[in-house]
């Protein structure tokens, strides 16, 4: 409404009083008292029209009021072509050009596109350098005038017809060839003696053979337990009655079993924590049911069916149940035959038919004298209980009697066995009173530190000495600075001659280790490179002189 009262230079701030007027006119129009709106070809507006409906955009560019902008436009698709519309699609044109043409592929040499439209390979060295195989030009068509989905409509231009022929004729030659193949197999069963057939018959096979591929896979749609019908498909699987108790409520915990809502499966048993016989519950798990009572055997027939289905033997499990049982029954016998003439074949052969009749294995071995009590589920209540499984390597041997390992016990520096404490490794076990013996001697040893350590009562003149030796060593304080170079010279002739005996002692035993360390374990004396000593303090400061120092970056240009 407000194009008709635009000017030329566009449209213009209305003032309160007119955009009354336009509000009042339009309420009349409305009503009916005022003549509709028309448009630039004479045809009357709709009043109720909403306005954002009714107004055209800006980029429309009409002046006056109108609904053209809501109709279709025919006009824009006059000039476009039709995807039906066949052409001359990849044909190449033309003869082929000789040299290189300027302005044409870089790649191939044609005139009708550029380089990066080029559907060839890409050359290693492109036509513009080489001038030669030069591809032809493509044919164009100048009446085509796509428009956007045009363009780009992988389908544009196919030929429908040609396709739809082409398709037909394969399907025709295929069927021929199977009607052919059809009587050639009547004819060579006529020729075998099975008879010949009447025309009748051989119209009714014709009719097989063309419902043969619709009829085919019908049986084997039919799913135990499911019901198909046209438009949906019901699931009976997992019903219940509606009084009964459902699977979810019988354990609240939410650890115990787990319960599936989709398919309304409960697979352990909910009440697997409460001590209950399983044969005294009313509900186990969906697993205890598939493996209790008949449900294995007919899980067996089924597969058995499905087998001989697989073999060629039409059966079914629910349509011929008689002829499955019949048929398993034969094919069981057939089997325990078989087994029994092959059994006795490698017998007559071979020979060793007297080692059959003696007991069985278990039976023999199962022998003992032993009491032992199980419950229900297999498990130890009263008896022997289970050896523990011996190691096969050697701290596991027990040697002279012992019950324990060497090295199982600890006493002042020194290694033992824990049965018997002894410290002595080839020793035989002596048991509780070695245990007693050697607790005696800890006693002693034990006294005398205690005695070593007490001080014994001193007198007065003692004790008076003990001060006279205070008051000189205050004097001689001064003196002694003089005199510990002499006593510091003599203790570090004693020190180095000790720290040489260690060097020694240290080269002596690297010797050792290297040789140990070029045997094999297994050969290697057992212990061999152990020593449980208190190291002195000069054997400590030749280990460390010795050792060798890796992070150090001059450690590998250092001779021996």
């Amino acid at each position: 409404m407000a194009k008709s009262e635009e000017g030329d230079d566009g449209p213009k701030k209305q003032s309160r009083e007119d955009w009354k007027k336009m509000k009042e006119l339009d309420e009349m129009r409305k009503a009916g008292t005022a003549p509709a709106m028309q448009d630039e070809e004479g045809r009357d507006i709709n009043p109720h029209i909403p306005q954002y409906i009714m107004q055209a955009p800006w980029y429309y560019g009409s002046t006056s009021a109108t609904l053209k902008h809501q109709r279709p436009q025919e006009e824009k698709h006059k000039s476009y072509s039709t995807m039906n519309e066949w052409y001359k699609k990849g044909i190449k044109d033309g003869p082929v050009a000789t040299k290189f043409r300027k302005g044409a592929c870089e790649n191939c040499g044609a005139m009708t596109h550029k380089k990066k439209d080029c559907l060839e390979r890409p050359r290693k060295v492109g036509a513009k350098y080489t001038g030669e195989s030069i591809a032809p030009d493509e044919y164009i068509q100048d009446n085509l005038d796509f428009d956007y989905e045009g363009k780009r409509d992988r389908w544009n231009g196919i030929n429908t017809e040609e396709h739809r022929q082409k398709l037909f004729e394969e399907h025709n030659k295929i069927e021929l060839a199977k009607r052919v193949l059809k009587e050639q197999k009547l004819d060579a069963g006529i020729e075998a003696g099975e008879g010949a057939k009447d025309e009748d018959a051989k119209d009714e096979d014709d009719a097989e053979v063309a419902s043969d591929d619709e009829d085919k896979y019908a049986d084997d749609m039919l799913m135990p337990g499911q019901k198909f019908e046209t438009k949906q498909r019901i699931t009976v699987r997992n019903l219940r009655i509606r009084e009964d108790t459902a699977k979810y409520l019988y354990n609240l915990d939410l650890n115990s079993a787990f319960y599936d809502p989709k398919t309304r499966s409960m697979r352990q048993n909910p009440f697997e924590n409460s001590g209950k016989d399983k044969a005294d519950l009313h509900y186990a798990g969906d697993n205890f049911v598939r493996v209790s009572g008949d449900a294995y055997e007919m899980s067996k027939e089924q597969l058995f069916a499905w087998e001989a289905y697989e073999r060629g033997v039409d059966v079914h499990i629910q349509a011929d149940p008689t002829k499955l049982a019949l048929l398993k029954k034969e094919f069981i016998q057939r089997k325990d035959t078989f087994k029994e003439t092959a059994k006795q074949s490698i017998l007559d052969k071979y020979g060793g038919e007297e080692h059959l009749e003696a007991p069985p294995k278990e039976l023999l071995l199962a022998q003992t004298e032993n009491y032992v009590e199980y419950s229900r589920h297999g498990s130890v209540i009263k008896g022997q209980e289970k050896v523990a499984i011996k190691s096969r390597y050697e701290e596991d041997v027990h040697i002279n009697n012992h019950t324990s390992v060497w090295g199982s016990y600890w006493f002042n520096g020194q290694w033992g066995f824990s049965c018997c404490h002894s410290l002595v490794k080839e020793s035989y076990c002596t048991g509780e009173a070695g245990k007693q013996a050697s607790s005696s001697k800890e006693l002693m040893l034990q006294q005398q530190k205690e005695y070593d350590a007490e001080e014994t009562p001193k007198s007065l003149m003692e004790k008076r000495k003990k001060k006279k030796k205070k008051e000189k060593k205050k004097k001689k304080k001064k003196k002694k600075n003089k005199d510990n170079s002499d006593s510091d010279s003599s203790e570090s002739d004693d020190s180095e001659e000790k720290l040489k005996k260690a060097l020694k002692k240290e080269d002596a035993h690297n010797r050792d280790i290297e040789k140990l360390m070029a045997l094999d374990e297994r050969k290697r004396p057992y212990n061999s490179m152990f020593e449980a000593k208190e190291p002195t303090e000069e054997e400590m400061q030749a280990y460390l002189m010795k050792k060798r120092r890796l992070e150090d970056p001059m450690a590998a240009f250092l001779t021996k």
